[in-house]
């Protein structure tokens, strides 16, 4: 049954004496086993007061088990108004749920005046930070609330100044120094005593005023590019709680804000079951997959290991797939040889015939194939493999179907574009980062499956500490134990926030206009076909591959001296483009191509005028070389 909803206080709680916390009204809220002020202090106030208030002292200290509390009470009083709400509300339900959560355990002892502190402690103003130390601050000095709210506002200042910067067109994108630079300009070692306030806000300034400011519209290096603002709020909060997602005992309201989005995403994909994980990045959750893959072909395997294969397991992935695909192969012990790279055509998409027969080659050696991994938005090209003849191949041979969209999944969301991820549905799972093309701040990725319950079988290690079974909750909302993580950060906030912020919609809006200025990139560079040669003139995703030719080249006939002097001059203009802080894009090579520039547009901040101006700038910083 559901739990009776506590009135919100419309005012902030202040920091009372005695491990309480003074409402409003005067009334003191306890705070769980916390005692504040030394054992010495508390009996000192008994004394003082002839044991006036004295119990409520003593419940003060720390003997709050669960038998005191089922006996006692808690261990002060509770506002009046909220224990009247929990008594108007259908108490049976809470207390079918928790003995804790009866109304039998709430009381309204008054408060003596004595344990209340004076007013000026919390209402005066704040003293200077800078010369403070940390002992300074919550919770070292219980008095040191007004101090502890302006050095954090102080904190918040440099990073809303930095944001401000971020959107600043006339501003850097970073302040480059090489590394051994930097360590002169920067003070990084770690002290033996402590230091001022003011010198750990100096930092945060330092800290920031060299870092590439990834959210700027004119950066366009990684996949990962731009700052939303509801984003940083959300992160912002998650950090302030500070907690595990391992269980629901302790992130209540993150675990259910991470079922409701997941199962959302899950159904935006077109799964019309199943499970997801938020993991730690997008190469762990391709990881999750295979070892997801392997369990459901090989149960046995998490007890005895290689022992319960039949032979070498091999796994299959587009030549242009995410190298985090070697790596699983390497962590799961079936060795990087044993990743099969299928061939892709001219456009980077995987070639299903060529899948199948790499597929009856391996069985044909007496290899075992369990896994295929499609790629919705190849790396560099920004590639999608065709999904329904991938599906069609992996269920002739009956293997395990994942699909990374890591980049490409937030295609999924847009009408225009969703087409490109035709056949999703098929998969058995599919990685797909929120922190790329839907902008969710860093990191934020997730992992889905069709199968309900296959996380739990793969993963589960019954630690009793963590996940007792006899909780007074349902510990399906556990999650920890679904996989090989213990401690698991708060990625969920951050990404909800922003949905809540857009709706689908919105998000939808977000994804169409990324398509249209990476369409008007390409259309501006075709207008200028002396300056830019595109590597894809019909590029799927937002990555626009290019070379920028350099003045005395424009007339050099086409050959490979030519294709080899395009390459070597990237580099060069990569290194212009951030001494001068102007621009950012970055440069590799792929297969038989030497380097090229791969634009990359994930961020709602980029405008026309941005895209003519890196034209522009490109031609100022490279017409020479």
């Amino acid at each position: 049954m559901a739990l009776p909803r506590v009135p919100v206080v419309s005012r902030p709680l202040t920091v009372a004496r005695g491990g309480h916390w003074r409402s409003p009204t005067g009334k003191c809220v306890a705070i769980g086993c916390v005692m504040w002020g030394s054992p010495r202090r508390l009996a000192a106030r008994r004394e003082e007061h002839g044991g006036e208030g004295g119990e409520a002292v003593r419940e003060g200290h720390a003997h709050h088990s669960p038998a005191s509390v089922a006996r006692r009470g808690p261990p002060a009083s509770m506002c009046r108004h909220i224990a009247d709400s929990l008594h108007s509300r259908n108490m049976s339900s809470a207390r079918s749920v928790s003995p804790a959560l009866s109304p039998a355990h709430l009381c309204d002892r008054p408060v003596s005046p004595s344990h209340r502190p004076p007013k000026e402690d919390y209402d005066r103003p704040a003293r200077e930070v800078g010369p403070l130390q940390y002992t300074d601050l919550l919770p070292f000095n219980i008095l040191g609330g007004p101090e502890t709210r302006e050095f954090l506002l102080r904190v918040a200042e440099v990073s809303i100044d930095y944001i401000r910067e971020t959107f600043d067109r006339h501003a850097k994108i970073l302040d480059f120094h090489q590394p051994e630079q930097l360590k002169e300009v920067l003070d990084l070692e770690i002290p033996a005593k402590p230091l001022q306030l003011e010198q750990i806000i100096s930092d945060c300034m330092d800290a920031l005023k060299y870092q590439v400011k990834t959210g700027h519209p004119r950066f366009m290096n990684q996949l990962s590019c731009g700052t939303e603002v509801v984003s940083l709020a959300g992160e912002w909060v998650t950090a302030a709680a500070n907690t595990n997602m391992f269980t629901y005992e302790i992130a209540p309201v993150f675990i259910l804000m991470e079922k409701v989005t997941m199962r959302h995403m899950r159904e935006v994909i077109g799964y019309k079951a199943g499970d997801s994980i938020l993991a730690p990045g997008g190469s762990i959750s391709n990881l999750y997959a295979a070892i997801a893959a392997r369990h459901k072909m090989f149960p046995e395997y998490k007890k005895k290991g290689l022992m319960a294969l039949p032979g070498q397991l091999v796994m299959f992935t587009s030549l242009h797939s995410h190298y985090s695909l070697m790596g699983a192969a390497a962590a799961m012990g079936i060795g990087t040889d044993n990743l099969i790279e299928v061939p892709v055509d001219e456009k980077g998409h995987m070639l299903p015939s060529e899948l199948d027969r790499l597929i009856q080659e391996e069985k044909g050696k007496g290899k075992v194939p369990f896994f295929v991994c499609a790629t919705a938005g190849t790396t560099v090209m920004g590639a999608f493999d065709p999904l329904h003849a991938i599906a069609d191949v992996c269920e002739k041979h009956k293997l395990w179907f994942h699909v990374d969209a890591a980049w490409g999944g937030g295609v999924l969301l847009s009408k225009n574009q969703r087409h490109k991820m035709a056949g999703v549905e098929r998969s058995n799972s599919i990685t797909w980062n929120p922190h790329k093309l839907m902008g969710t701040l860093l990191q934020c990725s997730t992992v889905h499956f069709q199968e309900d319950g296959l996380l739990i079988s793969c993963n589960q290690m019954c630690a009793d500490y963590l996940f007792q079974q006899d909780k007074p909750y349902d510990v399906n909302y556990d999650t920890g134990d679904k996989v090989i993580q213990c401690g698991r950060h708060n990625d969920i906030f951050k990404l909800w926030l922003l949905w809540r912020s857009k709706g689908d919609e919105g998000f939808e809006r977000h994804i169409d206009h990324l398509f249209d200025m990476t369409a008007y990139l390409v259309q501006r560079m075709k207008q200028h076909p002396d300056k830019f040669e595109l590597l894809n003139d019909e590029p799927e995703c937002t990555n626009v591959c290019f070379w920028y030719v350099p003045h005395r080249l424009r007339t050099m006939k086409a050959g490979p001296e030519r294709h080899k002097i395009l390459g070597e001059i990237q580099p060069i203009l990569k290194g212009r483009m951030m001494t001068a802080g102007t621009l950012m894009i970055g440069y590799q090579p792929l297969d038989h191509h030497p380097n090229f520039f791969r634009n990359i547009i994930s961020s709602q901040a980029v405008r026309r005028e941005d895209i003519d101006f890196m034209l522009e700038e490109l031609d100022r910083l490279g017409y020479d070389l």
